[in-house]
């Protein structure tokens, strides 16, 4: 179709296909058209036709026509040494994402050395931290549904980020994009040349090691950096379920809370809606309660993303019970949001001492007139009074006012 201008019909295509392929040639046609790839069009005849996307159809055969770069090639063995074996790299990129992420949960600690690039704590106070003037940076509701996420998820959102407010560094967003999707198709474990990258990627390559993307090493004449399995999931699906790690909580019916890890930062996540009683080298003990979730329901994290952590970390052991989580615990989770939620708080303002009747029952009727009037009090005669919306008080302001005068 990369030659082909006008739309092809789907009986066409189904000529190109052998019988046995028919089950997958639809599959594709669906992930065409999910990719945007393929627009599908049906007439009035309803018959369905199909289209190359043209700005894909035209770079595809500028590629085709001009040739590509080749990937980038590791460096031989012979020139890097001591390369960290496949379990050293998992480690190395576990504690970097994990320091990233307490760096964000200890924000409010001044004291605390800051190891996150200055680019880095931008993407931070856009939007997961706010800043007050002379106040230390504090979580903004973002920031605490941002700590729930899958990892996937929370590399996601800060790929995306910092994507997004590359141009404020004087980045190219495309040239930065593609050098990413680049990185995303090297070889986790393998050495790449420093020096083959250009000033951006090279700057581009200390914050992504910030993260646990990727790791530096120095060598005599040059240095290098390893891709890590955060990398490479830069090419991987939300929705892929080989790339999650193993769950870790085991939940009781009683409200107890149970974490087989030796991660300090699973102890602060899980802090962040339960009450941790204590912490053994390989065992976190706590418990749900109405108080500790509270807390978590005021910081803008909801009872659905708390439990649907609590479903996607849990434990082996537990994973495949159906539900992995007591149903009383999730039922009393969402009823306690419930209960938060019962009173709406809406500013408003308070008007009473008014002279006489006939400007209190006009003042009602005017604010009533803008659907601002929240609560009246016309039978006592000596308190007449009522409380109006906020966002409604300067035209209330200038109709008493305009009456009085």
């Amino acid at each position: 179709m990369l030659c082909i201008e006008v739309p092809v019909t789907a009986k066409s295509m189904e000529e190109w296909v052998l019988p046995d392929g028919v089950s997958k040639h639809r599959v594709a046609i669906d992930r065409l058209i999910q990719l945007r790839i393929f627009t599908e069009t049906v007439d009035r005849k309803r018959e369905t036709t199909y289209t190359l996307n043209p700005i894909f159809q035209t770079n595809l055969k500028k590629l085709l026509l001009y040739g590509v770069v080749l990937p980038r090639e590791p460096m031989p063995s012979n020139v890097t040494v001591r390369l960290p074996s496949s379990e050293d790299l998992e480690a190395f990129a576990l504690e970097q994402w994990e320091c990233f992420l307490l760096q964000l949960i200890n924000s409010s600690q001044i004291e605390r050395p800051s190891n996150i690039s200055s680019s880095m704590m931008k993407i931070f106070q856009r939007g997961l931290l706010s800043q007050r003037d002379k106040e230390a940076p504090r979580l903004t509701e973002s920031g605490f549904q941002f700590l729930l996420m899958d990892t996937n998820a929370q590399l996601w959102y800060i790929i995306r980020e910092y994507i997004s407010n590359s141009e404020e560094r004087g980045v190219d967003s495309a040239d930065l994009i593609s050098f990413l999707l680049e990185l995303s198709f090297h070889v986790t474990g393998e050495a790449y040349n420093i020096n083959t990258l250009t000033e951006v990627q090279k700057n581009t390559i200390k914050d992504l090691a910030d993260l646990g993307l990727v790791k530096l090493q120095q060598g005599r004449k040059d240095s290098w950096f390893i891709p890590t399995r955060l990398a490479t999931n830069l090419s991987v699906s939300l929705t892929d379920s080989s790339s999650r790690k193993q769950g870790f909580v085991v939940v009781e019916t009683n409200f107890r809370l149970y974490a087989y890890s030796t991660s300090k930062l699973h102890c602060e996540i899980l802090r962040l809606f339960s009450r941790v009683e204590y912490q053994l080298p390989n065992l976190i003990v706590g418990a749900i309660t109405k108080e500790s979730l509270y807390s978590a329901f005021e910081n803008g994290i909801t009872a659905d993303q708390i439990i649907s952590f609590l479903q996607q970390n849990a434990h082996p052991r537990v994973a495949e019970r159906v539900p992995s989580v007591p149903e009383n615990v999730t039922d009393q989770i969402r009823l306690w949001e419930t209960d938060l939620n019962r009173v709406e708080m809406t500013p408003a303002y308070h008007y009473d001492g008014f002279p006489s009747r006939d400007l209190f029952e006009g003042a009602s009727d005017f604010a009533r007139g803008y659907n601002a009037l929240l609560w009246e009090d016309p039978d006592d005669s000596k308190k007449m009074s009522l409380v109006v919306k906020a966002e409604n008080h300067v035209h209330m302001r200038e109709y008493l006012s305009r009456q009085r005068q």
